[in-house]
């Protein structure tokens, strides 16, 4: 369902509604030969928000999925979320794996509250987590609201809820006050108007931005003074990575090997990251595959100047035949090797 109640309050336009041209992004190689090409669009920002490389359609509308969450974070502490540490501060920009620090954090948030778990609304599920769930399973457990990944964003939305006295019950309707206040937030961040809203998969209103204004919103995050509310959520992000995923996943590993990167993923193929000094980049993968994510993002990092040397574990993905590595995942050579100079773009 896509609600077309306007929710601007800028007078910047929303991105155009229109079929993304995508473009090839990473090639599936076996035994020297293209198996599978993965199309999406990719944007490189410089430190002063400028253009400086893109592919594909970087101004399509699109759903940023759980890249949006620290943006949402952000609309959080806006609308009056209390003061939390640095953890459970990170939860609530997090997809989770359903770990238990990351469902204790949770619940002491509800708690905090005076809430529990039945006050959530979010939808039942397993842990994110593969390791996580094979043991939740093993365990007989079922799916739950706590263990869904998104737990976290939903314990905060409903403390900053009680905390203004705002009904409860339906705080994931978009005509909620604590919808409209993380809109407005999102259309500061993006510094353009909301082009439609529908529900994302954990039930939370969804907004629809473009690329290049979710890389823009998540560079703002990470050039934020400490004390303000954007410098908050990326403080948090970047001294827990493993409370904004979990143990292991790429994120994490990405965020501690690049000093100051924060970075968060979303379903469909989706990834963003930013340095401290507000280069950053932003990569939809238009099959939504999660495999061609990261080698992407790291051939955009590398494009932002961050050493490939760190990024090597991240640039290709094994293609695996007989138990072996017989080919690889990765980005396309106009990626690793653009033409032309500052703001090249491949079309």
């Amino acid at each position: 369902m896509t609600h077309t109640t306007p929710f601007r309050r800028t007078p910047a336009e929303p991105p155009a509604v229109r079929p993304p041209a995508h473009v090839p992004l990473a090639h599936a190689v076996r035994g020297g030969i293209i198996e599978g090409v993965h199309h999406g669009s990719v944007v490189v920002l410089a430190a002063d928000g400028s253009v400086e490389f893109s592919a594909g359609d970087i101004e399509a509308a699109f759903y940023p999925r759980s890249a949006l969450k620290p943006v949402q974070a952000v609309g959080l502490l806006r609308a009056g979320l209390p003061p939390l540490d640095a953890e459970a501060m990170a939860l609530t920009a997090a997809s989770h794996s359903g770990e238990d620090r990351h469902l204790a954090t949770a619940l002491r948030i509800l708690h905090t509250a005076g809430l529990t778990e039945d006050d959530l609304r979010n939808v039942p599920d397993l842990p994110y987590g593969p390791a996580v769930r094979e043991e939740w399973i093993s365990r007989g457990l079922g799916p739950t609201r706590l263990a869904q990944n998104c737990s976290g964003k939903h314990a905060a939305m409903l403390m900053t809820a009680r905390a203004r006295g705002w009904s409860l019950e339906n705080y994931l309707d978009p005509g909620h006050p604590l919808q409209w206040a993380i809109a407005a937030t999102v259309e500061e961040l993006t510094g353009q108007g909301i082009a439609g809203v529908t529900v994302d998969g954990c039930g939370a209103p969804l907004f629809s931005v473009s690329l290049h204004g979710l890389t823009r919103a998540v560079a703002r995050l990470a050039t934020a003074a400490p004390d303000t509310q954007e410098g908050r959520v990326a403080h948090a992000m970047r001294g827990h990575p493993e409370m904004v995923s979990g143990s292991g996943r790429d994120v994490a590993r990405l965020m501690r090997a690049v000093p100051g990167l924060l970075a968060k993923d979303g379903f469909e193929g989706v990834q963003v990251a930013a340095l401290p000094d507000g280069r950053a980049v932003g990569v939809k993968i238009a099959d939504g595959a999660d495999r061609a994510r990261m080698p992407v993002t790291a051939a955009a990092l590398a494009l932002c100047g961050v050493d490939p040397q760190i990024l090597a574990g991240f640039a290709e993905v094994p293609v695996i035949g007989g138990g072996v590595a017989v080919g690889c995942l990765r980005a396309v050579d106009a990626l690793v090797r653009p033409s032309g100079s500052a703001a090249s773009s491949v079309a």
